[in-house]
């Protein structure tokens, strides 16, 4: 006789969410604009709230001189720091085509730019997954 554990049965996994047009447009409005992924979801307090924070991140890095990281495979830490700073969307590729960020190595606030920079961009790719979560009806 054959003992069966109940414990070590398979369950069905849980079927995915269908994938709905706001469910890929918010999350890539979201990078490309910081808060447009919940603006779009007519979230407009949260929507605003990220818009005003990764913006004045982003400035207040630049305006300390930061450097913006350029794509090189040649170090970790730049690789990194530009997938953090990519993060910040249109604000990233708007200062990097004005030639904006290039460091400023003898100001010592040049470091905390660098950083203000690179949190922007990780601040607007968590927003832009929680504008996906809302999207698909996971976060309320």
């Amino acid at each position: 006789m054959a003992n069966v554990n109940q414990s070590n049965a398979k369950t069905p996994a849980a079927p995915a969410q269908p994938q709905t047009v706001m469910a890929i447009a918010a999350p890539v409005a979201g990078w490309l604009l910081p808060g447009a992924g919940h603006l779009i979801q007519k979230r407009w307090g949260r929507g605003l709230l990220l818009l005003l924070a990764v913006v004045v991140l982003f400035a207040a890095g630049l305006g300390q001189q930061g450097k913006l990281y350029a794509f090189n495979t040649g170090d970790l830490l730049d690789i990194l720091g530009f997938f953090g700073d990519l993060g910040a969307g249109l604000l990233y590729l708007g200062a990097r085509m004005m030639d904006l960020g290039q460091g400023a190595v003898f100001r010592a606030t040049a470091d905390y730019g660098t950083k203000f920079m690179i949190v922007a961009g990780l601040l607007n790719i968590v927003s832009a997954i929680d504008a996906y979560h809302i999207a698909i009806g996971k976060k309320p």
